[in-house]
């Protein structure tokens, strides 16, 4: 099976960067950049500009979002933000007192602060499922979901991976076990669309939402929510006369403001390199990437997830006694860009990044971390 080339000369990256940030966000292709200068323009000099135009591209983009996702666009919103999203889902959550919402340690605070509130406006405990010694958190969680006692299983707010080292969460096992428990699923698949196959069928959830400043190449402040057809009849977060009657499915929670003539058109750009170059390929492109970067780390004494429990797109390593102070600012310095999350360096690549890449990046690693033992 053929694995997609690098794709650097679509960005406007000069030579010597090396920039492994994808899952902060990413750089803009050529093709969104354009998109989005052709969308000031517009509203710089409107009167050559009909706004008629515009719904056109936001359904566009809302056909493209829906695409990445194997949904129907009447099924997807377009929000703000994931944050946005998750408290339009909590919104119309109705789940019965007594049951529990469940959780892993450490989740981003989107993912937390609704279903916190939803917690106790609705009677209900917060589980959240430690860190496990040996990395596996689809075994911890699909023991608290099975655990003998527990309260019912109101929710699972959950992702593919862990946003701070990209271990995997393995949703084609739990998503089928919070189905069978009677819980509602909400995906936070940020760290997921664009970069690898993400499927609603066949995670089926309630709810699931991504932005486009990440791995779908877009803008910031713009996300997409999915609702399943069950779940579109509700209360929307932004009251707006868009999204009210006669507007039906999951429009019912679009945004107000919506015809935003930049950010849609970015995003419809983004998605369309991204569908061109197809997220099963992206996948393993940087499956391909992060391999190199796990063997070479680990050959410097870095503890490394095994391959079977990280995503392809993300990795994050370990030093052993920590970071050093300063050590991102150090890597900037020698042109290696990435994050501290939780005490991991995470290195997560995108299509722009080379062989040559991974090669700085582990010589620089040797270089800064040279009393690692080996």
């Amino acid at each position: 099976m053929d694995v997609l080339s690098c794709q650097r000369r679509h960005f406007e990256m000069p030579p010597g960067v090396c920039f492994l940030d994808a899952a902060a966000w990413t750089p803009l292709p050529t093709a969104v950049r354009r998109a989005g200068e052709a969308g000031i323009l517009a509203k710089a000099r409107p009167w050559e500009h009909a706004r008629s135009a515009f719904p056109a591209q936001t359904e566009a983009a809302r056909a493209g979002a829906a695409a990445l996702v194997g949904a129907a666009p009447d099924d997807i919103a377009i929000v703000g933000s994931v944050s946005h999203a998750m408290a339009t889902a909590a919104l119309n959550l109705a789940p019965s007192p007594g049951g529990r919402i469940l959780r892993v340690e450490d989740e981003f605070p989107s993912l937390c602060l609704p279903f916190d509130r939803l917690a106790e406006t609705r009677g209900l405990t917060v589980e959240v499922v430690g860190r496990p010694p040996d990395g596996d958190w689809t075994e911890a969680l699909l023991a608290a979901i099975h655990r003998p006692g527990a309260p019912p299983l109101a929710v699972a707010t959950l992702t593919p991976s862990h946003w701070t080292d990209g271990t995997a969460i393995d949703l084609d096992r739990l998503a089928p076990a919070v189905h069978r428990a009677g819980g509602a699923l909400v995906i936070d698949a940020t760290q997921a669309v664009g970069a690898m196959p993400v499927d609603v069928a066949r995670w089926r959830p309630d709810f699931l939402a991504f932005p486009t400043y990440k791995w779908t190449l877009g803008p910031y402040g713009l996300a997409f929510l999915y609702a399943a057809p069950g779940r579109q009849g509700g209360h929307p977060l932004d009251e707006n006369n868009g999204n009210r009657p006669p507007a039906e499915g999951a429009r019912r929670y679009d945004r107000g403001e919506l015809h935003d003539p930049v950010a849609l058109p970015m995003a419809g750009a983004g998605f369309a390199l991204i569908g061109e170059w197809g997220p099963a390929a992206i996948s393993r492109r940087l499956a391909y990437l992060t391999d190199r970067l796990a063997e070479g780390c680990a050959a410097l004494g870095l503890a490394v997830p095994p391959q079977g429990r990280r995503v392809p797109h993300v990795l994050g390593v370990r030093v052993p006694g920590g970071l050093p102070d300063g050590f991102i600012a150090a890597l900037a310095a020698r042109q290696v860009h990435a994050s501290e999350r939780s005490g991991a360096l995470r290195l997560s690549p995108h299509v722009w990044v080379d062989d040559g890449d991974i090669d700085h990046c582990l010589t620089v690693l040797a270089d800064l971390l040279p009393a690692i033992p080996r």
